[in-house]
This record gives structure tokens, sequence and C-alpha cells, in this order.
């Protein structure tokens, strides 16, 4: 797949993101966790979804807030800000904080659709982030999406930069759709 091209000066979506953004049902919700700068929430705004970013950085936020909602809190040492809320869409990339798993998985609302990237174990060898506290263990991600169909999981060494992931593109099931999978097109690469 062809690397998007920066938007405004942000740096590009992730490809993971772009490749499986096609999942999202037509202007749903979607939740940018440690949303940074904004560039899946400029990535998706742009796609006609209704975005919302949170991040600790009101730095970060100030160009964010251009995309659409924005939410400056500290989940890693607060409270999670959207208890009871679900999105169309959850979106993470770059960031791994335990603790905060089950709610990020649990903010899918049914039918909604996770999508995850982040730093896996054997990053370590290669550069930052490097302590075990911030790399997926093998499999972790598949474990914290039990409750959701895989429709894509890769794990393993990305050359250009140097990096370990783990990555998922994962489908919360529908009330009623048991016996019955969605077609989740497979677009290449």
């Amino acid at each position: 797949m062809k690397e998007p091209a920066p938007m405004h000066g942000l740096s590009a979506p992730s490809l993971w993101v772009v490749r499986w953004s096609h999942l999202l049902a037509p202007r749903t919700t979607v939740l940018d966790v440690a949303c940074g700068a904004g560039r899946h929430m400029q990535w998706f705004a742009a796609q006609g979804h209704e975005v919302t970013g949170v991040d600790r950085s009101a730095e970060a936020l100030a160009t964010a807030g251009a995309f659409g909602r924005t939410l400056e809190a500290d989940i890693e040492s607060g409270s999670w800000p959207f208890g009871g809320r679900a999105f169309g869409a959850v979106i993470v990339t770059n960031y791994l904080w335990r603790p905060r798993l089950a709610d990020i998985v649990s903010a899918v609302a049914p039918g909604g659709v996770l999508l995850y990237e982040t730093f896996a174990a054997g990053n370590e060898t290669v550069g930052k982030p490097s302590r075990p506290d911030f790399l997926l263990k093998p499999g972790e991600l598949l474990a914290a999406c039990a409750d959701l169909r895989v429709v894509a999981y890769e794990d393993g060494f990305e050359p250009a930069p140097e990096r370990f992931v783990q990555r998922i593109a994962a489908v919360r099931p529908a009330p009623g759709s048991a016996g019955a999978p969605r077609r989740h097109l497979l677009k290449g690469n």
C-alpha cells in the first residue's frame, strides 16, 4: 500500500489504520486514544466521521481540536473519561497503558471497530520504547480482544523505521449477529 501523504503539517496516518478504515460504518463516531496532534482525527474527519480525541498534552490538543472534539485527560493517572460511552470506532497507535486496555476495548460499540497498533516485545533490541511496560507481550493484543471478532492481526518486525509491532483490526459483534458473520472486505496491501 502506498504511504498516505502527511496532512497539513501532521505526520501521515498509520498505514494499518488507513488500510482497515473501510470497516467503519459511514459517519460513525470515532475515539482516538492518546491522539497527540490529531493525525488520525484528521484522517477520519476527512472521511466524514465525528471524531473525539483524548490526550494529556494541552499543546497537542490545540492542534487536534481543528479536527473534532478533544478532551485533555491523563488516562494513566485519572479515571477513564468515557465510562458508559461507546464509539463506532476506537483508534489507538503507539500507545499502551495496560490498566486502560479493558476500558479501550469496552468503548467499542456493537458493530464497531477497534484499530490498534503499538510496539511489541523485541522492540527493546532496536530502540525506544524499550521498557516492558510499554511493549505488548506475544499474543497480548489478541487476548485483550477475545470478545471481538478479529478481522486482521499482525505481530512482527517492520524494517523502516525498525520496530516490533502488534496490530489488530477487530469488530464487536452486533446483537443478533451470532451464526451469520459480517463479510469484512479484505483489502490488499
